[in-house]
C-alpha cells in the first residue's frame, strides 16, 4: 500500500516525507532530549542540567558559603537568562528544593526566607527568599577554574558553561535523585557521605569487590527525614547488585506513659517524601470511617521538629499491634524503589549497580585529578620561565637598568644579550622598583625551588597511576573529615531494624466487644442499634420500606452479606451506622450493583458450611472461609448468567438436602450427593420443566421436616418417603398445609 505522502511532489524548499517517518524522527529527538537534558542525572556528579546550572550561575555570582545573600529571583533569572532557558518557576522550584533539608540529605542551597515544609507547602516567591551555595555544594564546584572538566557554549553561544562538574564526593548517591523520561524513569535514594567514602576508599584498593562487600560500607539509604529500614539485607544487597529493587522504610514511634496507666504513642520521624498534612489527614480519615477502631484520637504538635500524637481507645491495646496496624494502612510505613538508571559519561543511559556507579564517580575524579595536575604544571612552568628570567635580570642589575633606560626598544635587547623569551622579557620590564630589593630576590629562588618540588611530584604523580589513585583516596579522606560522620548533620539519620511478617490481627483484639441489634431493610438501609432488643418490636423504616433482616450480634462480628449476583461482601459490625436514624444504604458500604437485590445476611461463623443455590436449580456447599471479601468489590462465588440469579444461602446443617420449585414440587436427596466447592456453578439440585427453584435448605432426616403454616404454626412432617429421591429428579408435589410462597421458613 503506498503511503499517501509519498505522493506529494516537492514545492520550493519544501521537503515531502512520510508522515510516519516524521513524526518517528521528531519524536525520537524529543525522547532523547528529556533523557539527557532533563530527567536523568550524569553518573559523575549526580545532577540534572538544572541543577548544573543553578549552582554553576550562583558561583558565577560569588555566592560562596561564607558570603552574603542574593535574592533568588536573581539567581533564577541568571540561570534562565544565560544558561537555562525555560520558565523561572521551573528553575526556581528546582532551587528550592536544593535548599529544603527535609528533601535534600545534604543541601547545596543556603535558603533564607520561606523555602516550604514538610507539611507540603509551597516556598515563598522569588522575590521574598535569598539563597548562596552550601559547603557541600563549593565540595562539588572545586576545581572548575583549574580546567577540571570540559565547557561548552551555552543556548546562545554568548557565554560557557561546564558539561559536569568536578564533585569531590559521589553526589548521585549521597543525594539521590528521580525523574521521568521518555520510556524510562530514575529514583535513587540518599546516603551517607561516610558510608560512600568509605566504600570508594575500598574501591580503590580491591578494584574487584564484591557487592557483599560494599554494602558492608554502604548498608542502605540514609534519608533526610529519618526512619527505620526494615528491608531483609538480602533483599538491599540485590537491589543494590541489579540497581533495582525497593526498600520498607518506617516511621519512628515511641510510647510515652502519661500516669495511671494510660499512654500514647508519639511519631517522631516520618517516612522519606511523605507529606506530614497529608499524614494527619490519612490517619484521621481512618478514624472516621473506623477502619481503626483501637485509634482514638491524633494530634499534630509538631513545631520545628515533628511531634505527632496517636491516641488509643483503650489502654489495654497493645501499643506493637496498634502501630502495626497504622503500618499497614497508612503512610506510616512507605516502600522506596530504587531504579538506578543513570546517564554514563553523559551520554549514554544505563541501569547500574552500586558497584557501576561508584566505579563511574571514581573514574570521573581521576579524569579531573589528570586535568587539574596538568593544568597545574602548565601554570608552573610558566611561573618558573618568569622567575628564572627575574633572577637573570637581579644577576645583572645595573645592566638591565642601563638597557631600559638608554634603548629606544629594551625588550629585543635584553631578549638578546640575556638570551631571555618574549614572556620573561615582558616580566623584567613589569617589575616594580620596590620589587629590587635584596630580600625579593631571596623570596624568588626560594620559590623557583619550591615550584621545582612541586613539579616534580606532579610529573610523578602524571606517570604513576598508583600515586594518582593514593592522591583520589587523600582527597576522599579529606572529605570524609569535612563531612563525615563528625560533622555537624553528617550523623546517619536512618536507622536498621528487622521486623517479621506482620500477623493478621482479629477484629476481637481491635474492638471492644459490645452487644447490637443489626437491621437491614427492604430497600438495603442497614443499622446497629446498641443492645440486644426484641426481635419481633416495631422499628421506624422510611416509607415504602420495611423490615428484611433483624438479629443480634456483636460489634466483634464480621457479617457476610450475598446479592443476587453471585458475589459475597463483608461488612465489619462495628462499622456500621448507629441505630438512632434509618441508618445508611449498603451499597455505600459495598459495591453492590442497583441492579442486584441482597440474597442473604448474616454472621460469620469460621468454618461453617453454606448451601449456594441459583434460580436455574443449581447449587453446591461452600466453606465460610472461602467466601470472605477482603475489598469493597466483594468476592465472586456462586456464577450466574442471563436472568439467573442467586437465589439460596443456608447453613449446612443435617445429613439431607430439600428443595421446592416453583412448580410447588418438592424433592428430598442425601447431602452427600452435593460437592463442595470454592466457587463456581454447581450441578443439578432439582430438575424443572417450567420455571426454578423458589427455595432449598439443609435438614436431619431423623427429625423430619419443618415448615410453618398459613396460621403460622410450626408444622413437621416425619414420614418423607414419598418426596426422597435423588439429586437432578423431578420430585412430588408438596405436603398439605405446605406455605403458598414456595418457602420453608
Amino acid at each position: 500500500m503506498t503511503d499517501i505522502s509519498d505522493t506529494v511532489p516537492e514545492k520550493g524548499h519544501e521537503l515531502a516525507e512520510p508522515l510516519r517517518r516524521a513524526i518517528g524522527e521528531r519524536y525520537l529527538t524529543y525522547a532523547l532530549s528529556t533523557i539527557m537534558n532533563r530527567a536523568l542525572p550524569d553518573a559523575r556528579d549526580g545532577l540534572k542540567p538544572v541543577h548544573r546550572r543553578i549552582l554553576y550561575a550562583m558561583r558565577e555570582l560569588r555566592l560562596s558559603s561564607s558570603g552574603g545573600f542574593r535574592k533568588s529571583a536573581k539567581i533564577s533569572g541568571d540561570v534562565m537568562g544565560n544558561y537555562h532557558p525555560h520558565g523561572d518557576a521551573a528553575i526556581y522550584d528546582a532551587m528550592a528544593r536544593l535548599a529544603q533539608d527535609f528533601n535534600v540529605r545534604y543541601p547545596l542551597v543556603d535558603g533564607q526566607g520561606n523555602f516550604g515544609n514538610i507539611d507540603g507547602d509551597n516556598p515563598a516567591a522569588s522575590r521574598y527568599t535569598e539563597a548562596r551555595l552550601t559547603e557541600v555544594a563549593e565540595a562539588l564546584l572545586d576545581g572548575l577554574s583549574e580546567n577540571a572538566v570540559d565547557f561548552r557554549e551555552n543556548y546562545d553561544g554568548t557565554l560557557s558553561e561546564p558539561v559536569v562538574l568536578p564533585a569531590s564526593f559521589p553526589n548521585l548517591l549521597a543525594n539521590g535523585s528521580s525523574g521521568i523520561a521518555v520510556g524510562m524513569a530514575t529514583n535513587i535514594p540518599p546516603h551517607n557521605i561516610e558510608e560512600l567514602c568509605n566504600a570508594c576508599l575500598h574501591l580503590i584498593k580491591a578494584p574487584n569487590a564484591r557487592d557483599e562487600t560494599l554494602i558492608d560500607y554502604i548498608p542502605g539509604p540514609d534519608f533526610p527525614t529519618g526512619g527505620i529500614i526494615v528491608e531483609p539485607r538480602e533483599s538491599i544487597l540485590e537491589a543494590y547488585r541489579t540497581g533495582r529493587g525497593s526498600f520498607r522504610l518506617r516511621s519512628r514511634w515511641k510510647k510515652e506513659d502519661l500516669g495511671r496507666g494510660q499512654w500514647q504513642i508519639v511519631v517522631t520521624e516520618i517516612p522519606y517524601q511523605v507529606q506530614k498534612s497529608r499524614l494527619i489527614e490519612k490517619l484521621a480519615e481512618l478514624i472516621q470511617t473506623k477502619k481503626l477502631p483501637i485509634l482514638a484520637d491524633v494530634r499534630d504538635e509538631s513545631a520545628d521538629d515533628i511531634r505527632i500524637i496517636l491516641e488509643p481507645r483503650s489502654k489495654n491495646v497493645d501499643p506493637d499491634m496498634l502501630m502495626g496496624m497504622l503500618f499497614r494502612q497508612s503512610d506510616l510505613e512507605v516502600r522506596f524503589s530504587l531504579n538506578m538508571n543513570v546517564l554514563i559519561d553523559g551520554l549514554t543511559p544505563k541501569v547500574c549497580s552500586l558497584k557501576d556507579v561508584l566505579r563511574a564517580f571514581l573514574d570521573h575524579r581521576r579524569d579531573v585529578l589528570l586535568r587539574r595536575s596538568r593544568h597545574r604544571l602548565e601554570r608552573i612552568d610558566h611561573r618558573l620561565e618568569v622567575l628564572e628570567g627575574q633572577i637573570v635580570a637581579f644577576l645583572n642589575l645595573d645592566r638591565v637598568i642601563e638597557i631600559i633606560r638608554t634603548e629606544d626598544e629594551p625588550k629585543p635587547v635584553m631578549m638578546a644579550e640575556f638570551e631571555l623569551s618574549e614572556v620573561q622579557a615582558e616580566a623584567i620590564l613589569n617589575m616594580r622598583l620596590r620589587s629590587l630589593r635584596k630580600l625579593e630576590e631571596m623570596e624568588l629562588k626560594r620559590e623557583h625551588e619550591n615550584l621545582l618540588l612541586e613539579r616534580e611530584g606532579l610529573v610523578d604523580l602524571l606517570e604513576s597511576g598508583e600515586r594518582q589513585w593514593q592522591a583520589i583516596a587523600d582527597q576522599l579522606r579529606e572529605t570524609r573529615r569535612k563531612f563525615g560522620y563528625k560533622s555537624e548533620g553528617g550523623a546517619r539519620r536512618t536507622e536498621f531494624s528487622e521486623v517479621g511478617e506482620a500477623e493478621d490481627v482479629p477484629l476481637e483484639a481491635m474492638i471492644e466487644r459490645e452487644p447490637i441489634t443489626v437491621v437491614c431493610s427492604q430497600m438495603g438501609w442497614i443499622r446497629a442499634m446498641s443492645g440486644h432488643i426484641d426481635l419481633e418490636r416495631e422499628l421506624k423504616f422510611k416509607d415504602g420500606d420495611g423490615p428484611r433482616f433483624i438479629f443480634h450480634a456483636e460489634t466483634t462480628d464480621r457479617l457476610l452479606l450475598l446479592g443476587s449476583n453471585g458475589r459475597f461482601y463483608t461488612l465489619s459490625a462495628a462499622s456500621l451506622p448507629g441505630g438512632r436514624g434509618m441508618g445508611e444504604p449498603v451499597r455505600l458500604m459495598v459495591d453492590l450493583p442497583n441492579e442486584a437485590d441482597i440474597v442473604a445476611l448474616f454472621i460469620h461463623r469460621p468454618g461453617r458450611k453454606l448451601l449456594l443455590a441459583s434460580s436455574a436449580g443449581d447449587g453446591f456447599l461452600v466453606n465460610e472461609d472461602d467466601v470472605v471479601a477482603q475489598t469493597r468489590a466483594g468476592k465472586q462465588v456462586l456464577n450466574v448468567k442471563g436472568d439467573v440469579k442467586a437465589q439460596v444461602c443456608r447453613p449446612a446443617e443435617g445429613d439431607h438436602v430439600a428443595c421446592v420449585g416453583e412448580n410447588r414440587k418438592v424433592l428430598i436427596f442425601p447431602l452427600s450427593e452435593l460437592p463442595e466447592m470454592a466457587r463456581g456453578k454447581g450441578v443439578r439440585l432439582q430438575k424443572y420443566k417450567d420455571g426454578g427453584l423458589s427455595d432449598a435448605r439443609i435438614f436431619t432426616l431423623a427429625e423430619g421436616l419443618s415448615w410453618k403454616d398459613p396460621a403460622g404454626r410450626t408444622r413437621t412432617e416425619t414420614d418423607l418417603a414419598e418426596w426422597l429421591g435423588k439429586r437432578a429428579q423431578a420430585g412430588r408435589m408438596a405436603p398439605r398445609g405446605f406455605p403458598r410462597d414456595n418457602r420453608f421458613t
